[in-house]
């Protein structure tokens, strides 16, 4: 028997070597290497979406800060009441659980720290056998040798399960009780502090009480001398998974944020869904089985509702495609801005009369949706009912850029050269996705500004690209305006609603595209696998799903109608044209409208259709002077060129046209009555004009006492109309030279001077 100097040596060496050891146990990092789930939020915090981390849990990273204090207080006594006072492991407890085991009693005798606990799930130790006890208690000493004690127990909190495959307080909260680990109340926070000694009996059910957690919680209370207050903890339905489409993109790109702040509302998704839903069962006799649809803020650029299509999880329409991202034909849906470039570059203005007729543009011949031809038409209405023939016929001379190039520029991904798609692309003949349309149709309200979507907060705002002048996209806006409503005659610019349909060919893509109040919102209907069906018109099966959308969003009161207005400080006029010709009336003119130009861009001369001619009273035909050997009275008659003529007649659509003429009579030129005389500027003066200043030269001019507009000219560019009696202030904006300035009356006389700039 060793004496007992030598026994304290030898007890001394064994505390030595146990406090070198201690010193040099290896540093094992408690939550380092552990995947967490990550969550996105909508713009109001709401949750829209928690992921499965890569070992199929719900696990949320939350320190210790954010964990409800009732909690820890709870699970301390309930798990571990004395973990503040030693050092990982319970002498006392692992004694009595030791000597238990080996009388052959109970092989758990609650010996088990927090710190164990945490050991345990850390590392994955299988702590019922002896060896894995001791190795248990190994790695508690090891915790407790680097790591405090707050964030020993933040380890737990963030690992700690609590049924099913939900991991630490931070998802049990969420997916349980819909609220963060900080905000639990006390019940709450006892109901989830007794799950992790037992999760597999002791999960929270749905709509119903647990028993086993009902007689846990009454001994914790016990404990805490409190009572239940007749609370029952009951779980909320499983993770949300809201916006499905939308979330997916999300996750997809930001891989690495916990967290992700969203733009999407999810109130405006939720009823962007429903009126899906309620569409496609209303319409299901018509095959209609399928749609998606897009939001957007334009004034942000923030998305703010997405729906990929009818139902995510429905496999027999491939539901987990998503429609905003599907390259499909657009149909029409890109002919405003053929409109707009053509605006940009001087071809047109909202009245101009195109043709809408048999046509070949180089082997090429459109034909109308209808397969009918309506004639002469305004700009406006052409585009407004859609015409194919005069939207081809301009893109055919859109230059610098083409309509190619516009969409290559605009973020359209076009695979194929521009002699691929030809002047097919305008009717559809490329690809796009309703992003690129609805990014599009926002540049639109933008004052033709190109810029990028966010669906994250906060996000940069960024200027963009200029796509065509803001002036091209008010005029392009106002026309859409005047596309009638589905179902009413009144054009849908009434109540502030400009938009635009497509149809692709054959019958496989239905769209509708709104611009109103600070929204653009881009509708689709069709068949993920390209299957036709001739209900897939855009007007009539996708504009009334968009006028629902637009009126929920209405009724919902987060937007207003307001008129829109030109751009402050934009280069437009609004003057009266001739309500026929869509040129400057003359007092021939009976009927006029009033009209949106762009001064110096805009093609405008006078009215040539309507003239006011004599008329013989006893023959009813035309005399060409008033020699006063006659009874004549005048009349007005449209003067139209034969081409357009001819094809008013082919249309069905009858002209005033004027009598011939009285034999023995003929056709004068000109019109009676003196021309303007020019005042100011004097023919072929010099003047000094420093541009970029305010200067300008003072138009003004002399006429006939029956003349009420004149209007000025600088070469062919219109620089505006006013009174007889009044003078324009003319700001030249070109370089040095000579220029023609031109008056005209509105009896449609004219007269003219040149002056010389330096």
């Amino acid at each position: 028997m060793p004496s007992p100097q030598k026994a304290l040596i030898a007890l001394v060496c064994i505390l030595m070597f146990a406090g070198a050891l201690w010193m040099i146990l290896p540093r094992p990092p408690p939550l380092d290497g552990i995947s967490f789930s990550q969550r996105v939020y909508d713009r109001n915090g709401r949750l829209l979406r928690i992921s499965l981390t890569s070992d199929e849990k719900y696990r949320i990273e939350t320190p210790f800060e954010k964990i409800s204090p009732d909690l820890v207080k709870a699970a301390l006594l309930y798990e571990d009441q004395h973990y503040w006072e030693y050092p990982g492991v319970n002498p006392l407890a692992l004694g009595r659980a030791a000597i238990r085991w080996c009388s052959g009693g109970a092989k758990r005798g609650g010996a088990s720290t927090i710190t164990m606990q945490l050991a345990r799930m850390r590392y994955g130790i299988r702590s019922r056998t002896p060896s894995g006890k001791l190795m248990q208690i190994y790695r508690a000493l090891q915790l407790t040798r680097h790591y405090s004690k707050k964030e020993i127990l933040t380890a737990y909190f963030n690992l700690a399960p609590y049924g099913k495959n939900i991991e630490g307080v931070g998802a049990a909260s969420l997916i349980y009780f819909d609220k963060s680990a900080r905000h639990l109340s006390l019940h709450e926070a006892v109901a989830l502090s007794v799950i992790p000694q037992n999760p597999t009996r002791r999960t929270l059910r749905v709509n119903e009480e647990n028993p086993a957690v009902k007689r846990a919680t009454d001994r914790l209370y016990a404990r805490l001398g409190r009572s239940d207050s007749d609370f029952q903890a009951r779980s909320r339905p499983m993770p949300a998974f809201l916006a499905p489409h939308f979330t997916t993109r999300l996750l997809r790109e930001y891989p690495t944020r916990n967290a992700i702040s969203s733009t999407l509302d999810l109130d405006m998704q939720r009823l962007l869904e429903r009126r899906i839903a309620a569409y496609v069962e209303s319409n299901r006799r018509l095959g209609i089985v399928n749609a998606a649809a897009m939001l957007v803020d334009s004034s942000r650029m923030e998305v703010i509702a997405q729906v990929g299509s009818a139902g995510f999880f429905n496999s027999t329409i491939h539901g987990q495609v998503d429609g905003t991202r599907s390259r499909r034909s657009p149909g029409s849906t890109l002919k405003p801005f053929i409109y707009a470039l053509a605006m940009e570059q001087g071809l047109i203005h909202p009245l101009t009369m195109l043709k809408d007729a048999p046509s070949s543009f180089g082997g090429y011949n459109p034909e109308n949706f209808d397969g009918e031809f309506v004639g002469p038409i305004k700009a406006a209405d052409a585009l407004a009912r859609s015409r194919n023939i005069p939207a081809v016929g301009l893109d055919a001379r859109l230059a610098h850029p083409t309509l190619y190039e516009f969409l290559k520029r605009g973020g359209v991904a076009l695979p194929r050269s521009a002699a691929f798609y030809g002047l097919a692309l305008p009717l559809g003949g490329g690809e796009v996705t309703m992003e690129e349309l609805v990014r599009l149709y926002s540049a639109i309200a933008n004052g033709g500004r190109l810029r990028p979507l966010s669906r994250t907060v906060p996000h940069q705002e960024i200027p963009g690209t200029r796509l065509f002048s803001p002036e091209s996209a008010f005029l392009t806006l106002q026309m859409l305006g005047q596309v009638p409503r589905p179902g009413l005659g009144e054009p849908a610019g009434n109540d502030a609603v400009f938009w635009k349909t497509g149809t692709s060919h054959g019958f496989r893509d239905a769209w509708a595209v709104a611009v109103f109040d600070h929204y653009v919102m881009a509708v689709w209907v069709g068949n993920f696998d390209g299957k036709r069906n001739p209900a897939f018109i855009g007007r009539t099966c996708a504009g009334p799903l968009l006028f629902q959308m637009i009126d929920g969003v209405r009724h919902g009161g987060s937007t207003r109608v307001e008129r829109v207005m030109p751009p402050a400080g934009s280069n437009l006029q609004e003057v009266e044209f001739c309500a026929v010709s869509g040129q400057l009336p003359t007092v021939a003119c009976p009927h006029r409208v009033a009209g949106w130009f762009i001064p110096g861009i805009s093609p405008i001369t006078a009215c040539e259709v309507h003239r006011e001619v004599f008329v013989d009273d006893q023959s009813g035909l035309r005399l060409s002077v008033d020699d006063g050997s006659r009874a004549l009275h005048r009349e007005v008659y449209e003067f139209w060129p034969s081409n357009l003529l001819s094809l008013f007649e082919r249309a069905g659509l009858p002209r005033r046209t004027p009598p011939p003429f009285l034999p023995g009579q003929i056709e004068t030129a000109g019109r009676s009555g003196k021309a303007p005389s020019i005042l100011s500027p004097l023919n072929h003066h010099s003047y000094s004009v420093r541009l970029g200043t305010t200067e300008a030269i003072t138009l003004s001019a002399q006429a006939e006492s029956d003349v009420a507009r004149l209007y000025w000219f600088v070469g062919k560019t219109f620089l505006g109309a006013v009174s007889s009696r009044e003078a324009l202030h003319w700001r030249p904006t070109g370089g040095p030279g000579e220029q023609t300035i031109s008056v005209l009356d509105d009896h449609g006389r004219s007269s003219s001077c040149s002056v010389v700039l330096d």
